[in-house]
């Protein structure tokens, strides 16, 4: 195992388990990946919920003895949820799609918490380093998403690599690896560690359907799409399984798409508020 992984916590496995959202990384799947020994997010609500925000975490740790960690998506608000996740000292946080500045990592720093960042660039990267992060998150395109970025994983990676090669700074990988050679291809373009999601959506502690997973299990041809939210999470493409419902509709979509106008497909009940698809 690379010993720079080690450095940020004494993780036994540099493996992330990517917050997958909106709840399928709940506590039972957390729990299990930081009883394995690697790193476990929560994915937390996208609105302001800090009294279900605890009992996430203190579900979880009803499971496990382990450390393990959360994430929260900067685009949408944040504060009270990530003042719980700082009150409650978890090992980790990641942060995702938006700017984190130093003074929030210091206050990360000052509850015991550690901090990755989630990227999609060279320019997010040099971000995150001037902040001074404890790890950073390079994404592609690749990844299931929601993708920040435009360009491939493995592009990305080297450069990345080299520009925090003087700070200590260790590297994770993710995007589109779901097995042992991709874990090794992204070690050898320079990463210390990999963050997979969807792999870990098909597992029997996450949240998803049974015949999400199944499907996951079964197809093998993706899209790479923005047509599912658009209104709510602008350019925010997801890598998607061809299903009938995406090749009927990936080209016949309204150009304009608003909260008003798009159309409802389903209704979720997500962190026990109902929300509509």
């Amino acid at each position: 195992m690379p010993s720079g992984w080690r450095g940020i916590l004494g993780f036994d496995y540099g493996i992330v388990q990517a917050p997958l959202g909106p709840d399928i990384s709940g506590p039972d799947l957390v729990a299990a990946v930081a009883n394995a020994g690697a790193i476990g997010l929560l994915r937390l609500p996208d609105w302001p919920a800090p009294d279900h925000v605890r009992e996430l975490i203190r579900k979880t740790r009803s499971l496990t003895s382990k450390p393990f960690g959360a994430a929260i998506v900067l685009a949408f608000p944040h504060e009270d949820n990530l003042r719980v996740v700082l009150e409650e000292k978890l090992a980790v946080l990641q942060v995702y799609w938006g700017d984190f500045p130093k003074e929030s990592v210091q206050q990360a720093h000052r509850a015991g918490v550690k901090v990755l960042h989630q990227v999609g660039s060279l320019e997010e990267a040099a971000k995150a380093k001037e902040a001074g992060v404890d790890g950073i998150i390079v994404q592609g395109r690749e990844a299931g998403g929601h993708v920040i970025g435009q360009e491939g994983l493995f592009p990305q990676l080297p450069r990345v690599a080299d520009l925090v090669s003087d700070s200590g700074i260790p590297v994770i990988a993710a995007g589109g690896i779901v097995d042992g050679r991709g874990y090794v291809a992204a070690l050898a373009l320079g990463a210390q560690g990999v963050c997979l999601g969807t792999r870990f959506l098909a597992t029997e502690e996450s949240f998803a359907h049974p015949i999400y997973k199944q499907k996951l299990i079964e197809m093998s041809r993706t899209g790479y799409t923005n047509i599912f939210g658009r209104a709510r999470w602008p350019g925010a493409p997801q890598r998607v399984l061809e299903t009938p419902f995406y090749v009927e509709w990936k080209d016949n979509f309204p150009d304009q798409e608003t909260e008003e106008n798009h159309p409802i497909i389903g209704h979720s009940i997500i962190h026990g508020v109902e929300i509509d698809n």
